[in-house]
């Protein structure tokens, strides 16, 4: 499986991913539709030791924006890049292996990832100016863990 790379829009930071992409999805909660600026984050996870820095990782700055989740964005464009949630996040709990896993956005991708999202999450806080028309599977919260 070749790379897939990834940028933020000034090109400063950039990185691989050299392994399987996870779960891929829109999540439509309220933290995901800041962040983004828009109606949901489509998202995929990958391992952290699928995921390499190719330049620009210092230009990565990180907010809390729950309890061990921490979202990434590039501090000169603005572009979100990568989340890490910790072993303390909810979830992680429930399932450690999230701790190791790296939430990126699928808008960021240079390349085709070839996978496209799986379902919706937390519909229960989508925007109400938006509308959801796929047949995708829908869920109040988290998807069941695969």
């Amino acid at each position: 499986m070749p790379a897939i790379r990834g940028s933020c829009l000034c090109g400063g930071v950039k990185f691989e991913i050299n392994g399987p992409l996870l779960r891929p999805l829109h999540c439509h909660c309220s933290r995901c539709r800041k962040q983004h600026g828009a109606a949901f984050r489509s998202r995929v996870r990958v391992r952290a030791a699928d995921f390499k820095w190719v330049q620009g990782e210092d230009l990565v700055s990180y907010y809390e924006s729950s309890p061990g989740f921490r979202r990434g964005f590039c501090r000169v464009c603005g572009s979100p890049v990568v989340n890490r949630p910790g072993p303390t996040y909810k979830p992680a709990r429930a399932n450690p292996a999230i701790a190791s896993e790296l939430g990126i956005p699928l808008g960021i991708l240079d390349d085709d990832p070839g996978i496209r999202a799986d379902c919706h999450v937390f519909v229960t806080d989508k925007a109400p100016w938006f509308e959801i028309t796929d047949e995708l599977p829908r869920y109040e919260g988290y998807p069941p863990l695969a």
